[in-house]
C-alpha cells in the first residue's frame, strides 16, 4: 500500500464513528495522484470540519506526503448517495464578545502557543 493512501485511511479511521465504512481509491495519471475516498453519511461533518478546516487540513497534509515523493496527490471526498446538496448559508449577524476571563497558562501550554505564533510567520 502506498504512503498516502495508508496514511489517509489511518487519519480518517480515526476520526470517523464507523471506520468499517472508509473506502479509499488510489488512481495514478499524468496529472498524479487522486485519491478518492467515500465514508459513512453520518460521518462526513466529521471529516469537513466546520467551514471545511479539517478537510483542508488533510489535503495539506496529503500535498506534503506527496512532495516528499515526487508527486502531487489531490482528494476527492464522495457525496453520500442520495445526499441533497446543503443549501447555503445565511450571513450571521455580528455579535460582540465579552473578553473571557484570563487564565494562567501552564508551561507546556504556553509552549505550544509560542510555536503557533512562530508557524504562522512562517
Amino acid at each position: 500500500m502506498s504512503d498516502d493512501k495508508a496514511f489517509l485511511e489511518y487519519i480518517v479511521k480515526a476520526l470517523v464513528d464507523n471506520p468499517n465504512d472508509v473506502v479509499v481509491d488510489r488512481t495514478v495519471d499524468e496529472m498524479g495522484v487522486l485519491i478518492t475516498m467515500t465514508v459513512n453519511p453520518a460521518d462526513m461533518g466529521k471529516i469537513i470540519g466546520r467551514q471545511g478546516n479539517t478537510a483542508k487540513a488533510i489535503r495539506t497534509l496529503l500535498r506534503v506526503i506527496g512532495m516528499k515523493n515526487n508527486a502531487r496527490v489531490n482528494l476527492k471526498i464522495n457525496e453520500p448517495e442520495g445526499a441533497e446538496p446543503r443549501p447555503p448559508r445565511e450571513p450571521r449577524e455580528h455579535v460582540a464578545h465579552t473578553p473571557a476571563p484570563v487564565h494562567h497558562q501552564s508551561d507546556a501550554a504556553k509552549s505550544v502557543d509560542d510555536a503557533m505564533q512562530d508557524l504562522k510567520g512562517i
